[in-house]
């Protein structure tokens, strides 16, 4: 494997916890699946349906979000939005995400 592939696949891994933390950024206004997954694509966090969809309804598992479903347009739309304990566990992980660039900033400083 080359240093490309390398960086892409360690690129993806330290993505993937930050879906979490953007999607209960994002869902403080209630938003359906695709309409999500375009505004995270939007936003340059590329990620695929089959990864956000179980990832939607684990966060609802966790009490992290709240869905409802939409029967007024032709075709019915789940709509998730952020629970209150989503809401107080996405202020958490917003401080472990500015601390975690902090330290890494700090550890990296001579490399640029």
């Amino acid at each position: 494997m080359g240093t490309d592939e390398l960086i892409l696949s360690q690129a993806q891994e330290l993505r993937r916890g930050t879906v979490v933390l953007a999607c209960l950024a994002l869902l403080e206004e209630p938003q359906y699946g695709y309409a999500l997954l375009e505004t995270l694509g939007d936003a340059g966090i590329a990620v695929d349906g089959n990864t956000l969809y179980p990832l939607l309804r684990r966060l609802e598992k966790q009490g992290l979000l709240i869905s409802e479903w939409n029967t007024d347009e032709s075709r019915p739309r789940k709509f998730y939005r952020v629970s209150p304990e989503g809401t107080r566990v996405r202020t958490g992980l917003l401080r472990e995400w500015q601390d975690l660039g902090a330290s890494i900033s700090r550890l990296t400083k001579g490399d640029r």
